[in-house]
Order: C-alpha cells, then structure tokens, then sequence
C-alpha cells in the first residue's frame, strides 16, 4: 500500500489544482465579497439579449442587455456590450457614457482596461473626435502592445488624416503580428502606402524621394498599379521619357488586365518622341495574347482615327463590339467613327447586326468586401477603407435573349 501512497498524493494534488483553477476562473474576489463570473451569462435577460443580437435586432437586444446590467451592475462584458450596441445604433452619447463608467471601477485589470479603452476609441473614432480616439488606441497599446484591432483602427485613423507615413509604421507593427496566410494581403497595404507616401513626395516636387517610395512599393508588391503610373510620372517630369515608356511597358506586362490604365499616357509619348508606332506594336501585342482584350482594340482605334485611319478603327471597334457589346465607350467610339464617313449604309447594318441585342450601360466598379460601388476605379474604399479591394462588375442582363425582345 504504501507504494501507492506517492501515486494517491499526486493524484489528489491534480485534483485540487483542477478545483482551485475552476473556483479561479468562476469567482472572483472585489470589494471584500465573492463574485459569481458566471451569474450574468446565466441571467435570462443576457441570454436573450445575445440570441437578438445574433438576429440583428438591435433595440430589442438593449432592452434585454439593459435590464441584465441593472440586475448584476458588476457585469463588466454586459456593460461593454451594452455600450457597443449603443455606438452601432448612432447613439454615440450614450456609449461613451456607459464606456467611462466603466474606466472609473477600481482594480480593472490590465486586459480589462485595455478593452474598455478600446471599446472608447471606437466611440470615439464614430463621433468624429479624431484626438481622442488616437489617445484612447495608443492607451490601448501601451496597456496591451499586441492589440491587433488597436493597430488596425489606429493605422485606419492615420490614413483617413492623409498621415500616411504614421499609417505606414503602424502597418508594420500590425504585420509583425499578423498570421502567415494574411500577410501577403499585408504587404498589399503596405505598398499602397508607400505609394501615398511618394504622391506626397512628389506634390513637394521632390522626385528622388518620390521614385524611390514608388519603387520600394513595386518591391513590395508588383501589383500595385499605382506605382507604376506615379513612377512613370516622376520620370517624365524629369525629362526621362523612355524611362517612362518602360515602367508603363511593366506595367502591361506584370498586369494586362489594368495596361487600359497607361494608355492614355503611353500614346501622349509615342506621339511626343517621335515613334508612334510604338503604341501600335503595344496594343497588337495585347490583342495577340488576349483576344478577348476590348479595351487594347479600342485606345488603338482612337490611335488610328487620329491618324485619318478611319476605316481601320471601325474594323477594330466592331471586333471590340464583339468582345464586349455592352460597354457603351465603343457605341460613341462608332458613331464618332461612322459620322466621320457620313454614315455608310454597309457599316451602320453592320453595327446593327452586331448590336442586337446589346445594352448599354456604364461598368460601374464594387469593393469586394463591402460590395461599396463607384464609377471609377479606386484604390481605397471610402466606406470599409481597404485597399486595392475594388474591381469592375460585369453585370450581365439577368434576362435572357427571348425576355429582351418581349
């Protein structure tokens, strides 16, 4: 027996650690007395006021939410919550209010400071008090210096300010954090910012500094379309045209679906050093690796119409047409063209027959994350401020071709 007398000993040691780990984690001493973590989540009024919330019915859970703070006003979680409702509902007031409460309790703990803080700079960053919100995170990080949700309001803040390099520190404290499958969307970031950080460069007319934010963005990531343009940019103004001409060439390169974007701009400096033809090889060679490419034949259509090639634009826009009969571009690029020639009886049935059963429309653009749609292509939403999220949106007629002619 005595043999096992170590083996027993062990044993109820475990068991009595098991048993004060539980007591621990349920009970905690404040003011003197005991207190029941468990008892508000086992109140019917929070219970009810969770399943309400996870309905999105807001004011219901208040009144369930506010009827749980006033039967155990120790609750700090139903306070916090309570407080968050009140933000997402406009009352910004009141969720400040029921937040500093909270601040006033003695012994919060560390983490549990740090969130009511957290809680408050959200208030704050809704109420449009900018200061406060950016004293309130920075609490918050002083208390908890791994704050993700901290870093990422903060660095949102910073961007909204136009304070790009703060928001660009503040990224690189958040990627250091940041978990291996969501840091190549990181990196994103960061080379969108490094790109704003180079417009403000370049707005100062210090080109140098410029380039070089706008090459360590391409290092960064090589999809970031705005620094190839920006680049291209600087290095026109400093006289450096086929410099230019071949970072708006990567550009095509490294991303064809965007080469619609350096058009413009690699057409202007064809024509300004003397070799338009150029931009003519550029867009027969997007055209060959993608024949389904509408916008190449449409700015080498323009090209050629400007070059009294008229009948060759149309062969192109009608080949455009084809790809994409509904972008309404090509329709006025054709009547442009077929004005030109006054309106040939051939090339109008032509058109006609290839237009249908077109519609027109504009191709609007949408985030991908908060679907947030615009006209123009933007690189940061103004509504969930990501980056790099938006994308055009085909949108297809919903009826098919028998319902279009009903």
């Amino acid at each position: 027996m005595s043999e096992y007398l170590p083996f027993l000993a062990a044993l109820l040691a475990l068991l009595l650690g098991l048993a004060i780990g539980k007591a621990w984690e349920r009970y905690k001493l404040r003011d003197g007395r005991w207190v029941d973590r468990r008892r508000a989540r086992e109140m019917p009024h929070y219970i009810l006021g969770l399943n309400f919330l996870v309905s999105n019915q807001i004011d219901l859970a208040i009144d369930e939410l506010s009827q749980a703070a006033q039967e155990d006003a120790d609750a700090l979680e139903v306070h916090m919550i309570l407080g968050n409702l009140y933000r997402e509902k406009g009352q910004v007031g009141k969720a400040i209010t029921i937040h500093q409460s909270l601040l006033q309790r003695a012994k919060l703990g560390r983490l549990e400071h740090a969130y009511v803080l957290l809680c408050l700079g959200l208030d704050y960053k809704r109420g449009g008090f900018v200061d406060r919100a950016l004293d309130a995170f920075n609490e918050v990080l002083r208390l908890d210096s791994q704050n993700e949700y901290a870093l990422l309001n903060l660095q949102k803040l910073h961007e909204e300010q136009h304070e790009w390099s703060a928001a660009y520190d503040t990224r690189q404290r958040l990627n250091k954090l940041a978990a291996i499958d969501s840091r190549p969307q990181s990196q994103v970031i960061l080379a969108f910012l490094e790109n704003e950080i180079g417009l403000e460069a370049m707005r100062r007319r210090d080109y140098s500094e410029a380039a070089r934010r706008f090459q360590c963005a391409i290092d960064i990531d090589a999809r970031v379309v705005p620094a190839y343009l920006n680049l291209g940019d600087v290095r026109v103004a400093e006289g450096r045209d086929l410099d230019a001409a071949e970072v708006w060439e990567e550009l095509v390169r490294v991303e064809p679906d965007r080469a619609y974007l350096t058009f413009d701009r690699l057409e202007g400096l064809a024509v300004r050093i003397g070799d338009p033809d150029r931009f003519t090889r550029l867009c027969r060679q997007l055209i060959d690796d993608n024949p389904q490419d509408w916008r190449g034949r449409l700015a080498l259509s323009r090209h050629m119409e400007a070059s009294s090639r008229t009948h060759e634009a149309l062969d192109l826009l009608f080949a455009a047409l084809t790809q994409n009969p509904h972008a309404l571009s090509i329709h006025q690029a054709i009547w442009r063209a077929l004005g030109q020639l006054r309106h040939p009886s051939d090339l109008v049935n032509r058109y006609s027959e290839i237009t249908r059963y077109a519609v027109f429309y504009h191709d609007p653009h949408v985030c991908v994350r908060c679907r947030y749609r615009s006209t123009e292509l933007l690189w940061q939403c103004p509504h969930c401020h990501d980056w790099n999220t938006f994308v055009e949106e085909r949108i297809a007629p919903a009826q098919d071709v028998a319902e279009i002619e009903a």
